[in-house]
């Protein structure tokens, strides 16, 4: 890629601006504090200045996805006070930004005793807990509201994981978010009134067999 000649501004928003893409683009591995560097005209060790190393950086892009998706999420708990939406938008702040995705949820890759990383995450984390509260979903029970959370987790996380690798694509539903919506209502409410009223066995009962009857 042509480099980008950085001449003023915020040199750190840039160097994480232009990780992200190149995160998005080409994964993780392929982060390199030099290339970055070249890419934005400045010295190798301009990026060192900001973040120390390359766990720094990727260190203040997963804070700042989790401020991202927090703030995604509690909006919209505040705007449809729906559980269902908070997962939704789960979904769509990750699937609109995988360069911060991939690099959340990776202990492996961040520094984890960074403080502002560990307030970034609770305040992510808080949002598919907090709303299960609210909600009174799970009473008192402090152990089924963690598993309840976790359970929801697991479904928007795994069909954003598996969107952005491009497994979902092509499937029944073409939107990542509308397939959220779809795929939670199913597990949670059941088929609607019209396929279980398709699926009873007066229906069937009421279906041609599809064989001619002998003479």
């Amino acid at each position: 890629m042509a480099a980008m000649p950085y001449h003023h501004g915020n040199l750190r928003r840039a160097l994480i601006d232009a990780a992200v893409e190149t995160i998005a683009r080409d994964g993780v591995a392929a982060l390199n504090l030099r290339d970055l560097a070249r890419r934005l005209g400045v010295s190798h060790a301009a990026p060192t200045h900001h973040f120390g190393d390359r766990t720094g950086l990727l260190t203040a892009i997963a804070v700042e996805g989790y401020d991202g998706l927090a703030a995604a999420t509690q909006t919209a708990w505040q705007d449809t006070q729906s559980y269902l939406e908070v997962g939704v938008a789960y979904v769509g702040y990750a699937t609109t930004h995988p360069g911060h995705f991939a690099v959340m949820f990776r202990p492996d890759l961040v520094r984890a005793d960074d403080p502002e990383l560990a307030r970034a995450s609770a305040a992510s984390a808080a949002m598919l807990d907090g709303p299960l509260q609210e909600l009174e979903l799970t009473a008192d029970d402090v152990q089924e509201r963690r598993i309840a959370a976790t359970a929801a987790w697991g479904l928007v996380h795994g069909i954003a994981t598996l969107w952005l690798q491009g497994s979902l694509r092509g499937g029944p539903v073409e939107d990542p978010k509308a397939l959220t919506r779809a795929a939670a209502r199913y597990l949670f409410e059941g088929p609607t009134a019209e396929r279980r009223e398709r699926r009873s066995p007066r229906a069937r009962a009421g279906r041609p067999s599809g064989r001619t009857p002998r003479a």
